[in-house]
């Protein structure tokens, strides 16, 4: 069993419920309620119960809370893919839709969803 990670010595139980009480976010509420369990003398099963979560995310809490204080416990948004398309091929694409296809060109007389991509990106991406 590993080691328990001990807290920042600047915050109390009470002083975390009292931020908790206040935040406009849920899942940092949630959180915050958690690690003023651990201050408070509460188990770090206590806590996770508390968080609705396992003990490896109680422990992830308690590094981020104790790396950035209660804004480490706010929940980021996940960076997701990143973009293929620039803003100047982007322009391009839409410049391309709203046109319209041309029927002695591309074959179709309206745009699909999947119509523009496999005929007109290699053009797109040139444009840029």
């Amino acid at each position: 069993m590993g080691r328990k990670i001990a807290l920042r010595e600047d915050f109390n139980g009470p002083g975390l419920r009292r931020l908790a009480k206040a935040s406009k976010d849920a899942g940092q509420s949630r959180r915050l309620l958690a690690v003023a369990e651990i201050y408070d003398g509460g188990k770090r099963t206590d806590a996770a119960r508390i968080g609705d979560v396992g003990l490896q995310v109680v422990r992830d809490w308690v590094i981020r809370f104790n790396a950035r204080g209660p804004d480490g416990l706010i929940g980021g948004k996940a960076t997701g893919q990143p973009v293929k398309l620039n803003n100047e091929q982007r322009t391009a694409l839409a410049r391309v839709v709203e046109e319209g296809p041309i029927v002695a060109v591309h074959g179709v007389v309206r745009w699909r969803l999947k119509d523009p991509c496999p005929m007109d990106m290699g053009r797109i991406r040139h444009l840029a």
